[in-house]
Parts: structure tokens; sequence; C-alpha cells
């Protein structure tokens, strides 16, 4: 249940873009459109490609995809509900569980992380349009290598499509939310149309034969095997959802009515997630007869192709769905969580150039020049986001039982719902530290080592418990107060 009880807001915690929406625009197809467009990514491509590399029986991989994936959209659907009821987006929730200054730091963090993976997909874009000039312009070659002709670690010709990805993404940006709307609606959908060109196209070269047998295990596989491979892909697949999954509040505040957002992520998560996925397994599988080996880039696939206007077509497309991914998924939550650190001094778009500036500073293709080192970052970064997920739904379901104050999440009275103690909810910033540290043990202990990529799981499950628990055992100074109309 909802409600106010109308106190004062205050301007160090509220401004225009924080404030509960005032407009509710986005119908279920939005929602279908901006799942395609965080899927539809070359991250989103390799991720799912790589998942029939483990050596499990197609079967097993897919599922893997639907177990996950069913898990997504109900994880979505439940983070849906308090923004949704309010209008607030994920940092100012997060008041409700942390306390009005509390909500600072888990802020914080799903700011740093957002703004890591911008720069990555932002790079990741650029180094297509890069493929893409050497294949149209192949004197510029000199100037594409770094170490010829760079700074920084990145070439001429890399920073020079590093800025034109950073440029375009921060214009659709600043046009607002209506405008990355409008954007993801259509940047979303259109990888579907070059990946059937592209499926045509090989399977032409083939003969119009298509055959899954590289993927066949060649040994039999025992029942604990097939159970420990799904629980790892599944794990993989969550790990990937999991910042999208914190950010979901974001953009569930816009939404006309709950059916609505539901409905857009039955038809975005399961049912796209598997078209997708099974688009990419045929794909790649094609790869192999036309060009003697798997090729799991889509950006390199798209370019190797015989005729330079497929290669154009392809690239722009897979630069599109990139961009649509990073806005959605990464721009508008950093905007929000670093315009929530000083909402009277920092509007939305001033949290956005923020995030798009540290993201130049982060020099993302440095990190991403060493994958061992990237695969340990992203299984770090994921071991702070589910244990935020876990807290929060806990908090909200098990222990508010589903009742919000809009107005004491705006308030610093300190008779307030969300004061706790000086604006601090010891209790979540203790269950936070516990289920971090307990998620970090997986990556960083040797002996743990075989289960890193569990990682996530557990912080999430262990966040669940820690604030359960400790809500019970220990005292603090939430009352329930039932809300007044």
């Amino acid at each position: 249940m909802g409600g106010t009880h109308h106190a004062t807001h205050d301007n160090r915690l509220t401004n225009e873009d924080l404030a509960p929406s005032a407009t509710r625009t986005w119908r279920w197809k939005d929602y279908l459109f901006l799942w395609m467009s965080d899927i539809h990514s070359v991250a989103g491509y390799i991720t799912v490609g790589s998942l029939f590399t483990l050596g499990l029986p197609l079967y097993d991989v897919f599922a893997a995809l639907l177990f996950a994936i069913l898990l997504v959209q109900l994880a979505c659907n439940l983070m849906a509900v308090p923004s949704f009821k309010t209008g607030a987006p994920f940092p100012v929730i997060a008041r409700m569980t942390f306390g009005v200054y509390g909500a600072i730091i888990p802020a914080l963090i799903r700011g740093i992380i957002a703004v890591g993976w911008y720069g990555i997909q932002t790079w990741l874009a650029s180094n297509a349009l890069v493929i893409l000039v050497l294949k149209i312009w192949p004197v510029l070659e000199p100037w594409a290598n770094a170490t010829q002709h760079g700074l920084l670690g990145l070439s001429y010709v890399g920073w020079l499509a590093f800025l034109t990805i950073w440029g375009l993404q921060t214009l659709v940006f600043w046009n607002g939310m209506d405008a990355i709307r409008h954007f993801i609606d259509w940047a979303g959908p259109v990888i579907y149309g070059l990946m059937a060109l592209l499926d045509i196209w090989l399977l032409s070269k083939t003969g119009w034969h298509l055959s899954f047998q590289i993927f066949t295990p060649h040994q039999p596989v025992s029942l604990i095997a097939h159970a420990f491979g799904i629980i790892n892909a599944m794990a993989l697949i969550l790990a990937f959802f999991a910042p999208i999954i914190l950010n979901f509040g974001d953009f569930s505040r816009y939404g006309t009515s709950m059916q609505s957002i539901n409905r857009g992520n039955f038809w975005g998560l399961p049912f796209n997630f598997l078209a997708f996925s099974c688009l990419t397994l045929v794909t790649i599988t094609l790869t192999l007869p036309v060009f003697g080996h798997l090729i799991f880039d889509p950006v390199e696939t798209a370019v190797r192709t015989t005729s330079l206007g497929t290669a154009i077509i392809g690239v722009i497309t897979i630069v599109t769905a990139t961009i649509g991914i990073n806005i959605s998924a990464n721009f508008v939550s950093a905007a929000f969580d670093f315009s929530n650190m000083a909402p009277h001094l920092l509007s939305w778009r001033k949290g956005g150039l923020i995030a798009a500036i540290g993201a130049i500073l982060f020099t993302p293709w440095n990190l991403y020049a060493r994958p061992e080192l990237i695969h340990l970052t992203l299984d770090v970064l994921g071991t702070f986001i589910t244990p935020l997920i876990g807290i929060i739904l806990s908090d909200y379901y098990l222990i508010k039982k589903q009742t919000i104050i809009t107005d004491d999440l705006y308030s610093s009275d300190h008779g307030n719902i969300y004061w706790y103690r000086s604006g601090f909810n010891p209790v979540a910033l203790l269950s936070l530290f516990i289920s971090t540290g307990c998620g970090a043990l997986f990556i960083f202990l040797p002996a743990l080592a075989s289960m890193r990529n569990f990682s996530c799981l557990f912080g999430f499950a262990i966040g669940i418990l820690a604030q359960t628990l400790l809500s019970s055992f220990l005292p603090h100074q939430y009352k329930l107060r039932q809300p007044t109309a």
C-alpha cells in the first residue's frame, strides 16, 4: 500500500527529476522495446554465445536460459512495484530501506558501477565503428594502431570513434526520458532484421545446410554435471542482468499500469530473450562452415561478409542497439544516482554529464585489454549489485509488507518513518556489509575458485537473509505507520 502523510519536502533530498513522476506514458510495448534494446547488444550476443561453449548439450543451455530469464522477469516485476506506486526512481526508493541519507551509499555503488559499464559499452560500440572505417579506408590502418599514433592507450582513430559514440549518446540523453523512449522503440527491434539478413546470407554460402553437431558433447554427461552446468549458466545470465534488475524502478515509475509493465516484461524477457538466443545460436553456428572457425563477435561476422553494404548496415545496426542498452541500462541510472548526492545542486542532466565525463576518465579500453581482469571486475561489480536487490526486496515485501509512504522519502524530519538513526538505517547497512563480504569470499578465496560465478547468487540470498533476520533481532527506529490519504 502506498500513500503520503503530508511531510514537508526537503530541497536537499529532492529536485524536479527525483520527485514523483508527474507523467505516466510508458505502455507495455515500450517495456518490450526497452528489453530488446537491453538484450540486443554486442555484450548480450557474446554472453549468450559463450554459454554454447560450456560443453553442455544444447537443451541444457536452453533450460538454463529459460530458468534464468524467468527469475529475471520475477525480480523485475517485484522491483517495479515500489517505484510504480510512488513514481520515484531507485535512489529515492532506497531511502525506504537505508534511510534518507543512508541511501546515498547504495546509490553511489550503483552509480560507479554504471559509469564503468557505460565506458565499456561505449568503447565496444566505437570499436565496431573503427572496424568499419578500416574496411572502407584501409589507408588509415597506421592511425588505428595505438602504439604508433595513440593517446592513453587508444589510437587516434579509436579516440575519434569513441568520442563520436559518446557524443551521440549524450545528445539522446540530453533530450530527456521521452526521447530515450522513442530511441529504444526502434533501436531494439531493428537488430532482428539485421540478424535475419545475416543468417540468410550465411545459409546461402552453406548451401542452405545447418547443423548443430559442433555443440554436441563428445562424451556422456552425468546427472550431477548436467545440474551443475545448468546452474553455472544460470548464474552467468543472472549476473549479466543484475544491473538492469536494480535499475528497473527508474523505468517502472513511468508505466501507465502495473499490468502494462508485467505484460511488457513477459514479451520482452522470456519470449524475446529466447528468440534472440535462437538467432544467436544459428548465426554463430553458420560462421564455422563459412569462415572456417566460430565467430562470437557479431561485428566481426557482419564486417567479414563480402558485401560492403551489408557491413555498413550491420555495424550501424549493432552500434545503434548498443547505444540503446547503454543509455537505458547505464546512463539513466548513473544520472539519477549522482543527482541524488546533492539534489539541490545537481539535476538529472548534470548527473548524466558527470557519468559521461567519468566514462572517459575510466579509459575502459585499458581495462578491457585484459580479459581476465574484466571477468574479475564484472564478478566484483555483480557482488556489489545483487545484495542490494535482495535487501530492498526483502525489506519492502517481507518486513514492511508493501507499505511505503511517499512524502517521508523526501523529508528529513526526525519523526519521519525513514529517518531511522540520524537518517541512516544501521540494519540495512550491516546487511549490505555482510552480504557483500560473503559474496566477495567466493571471488577471492582460492578454495572457492570453482564457484566464483555463484558469488552473485550467494550475495543475493545472504542479502535477503541478513536483512530479514537482523530486522527481527536488532531493534531500530522503524515503526510501521499506516499512510493516510
